[in-house]
């Protein structure tokens, strides 16, 4: 997959509410009503970044969970990380 500019990347991000490009990623932090809400959450992310063969950088703190996304092979920001945060936003916001 090919790593996208940094005008594309921006096109794409209008498209996504609450996701901003950062340090090499795109990010976006999601909050629950509590711990159990957001591990199910990630759980269910989960099973679809496997079936994608795209896993993010991840952190959860209580009710938070904070997403990064990033093509390693590609050395950047892919078409690929852009599924999957609409894959994401589909699953938190159905």
């Amino acid at each position: 997959m090919e790593k996208l500019s940094v005008q594309q990347i921006e096109a794409h991000l209008e498209n996504l509410e609450g996701w901003s490009y950062e340090n090499g990623s795109i990010a976006k932090t999601f909050q629950f009503a509590d711990f159990k809400e957001a591990f199910s959450t990630m759980t269910h992310i989960a099973f679809e970044c496997e079936k994608a063969n795209h896993h993010p950088e991840w952190e959860n703190v209580y009710n938070r969970l904070s997403i990064k996304l990033n093509t390693h092979d590609a050395g950047g920001i892919t078409q690929y990380d852009f599924d999957l945060a609409k894959t994401i936003e589909s699953i938190i916001n159905p």
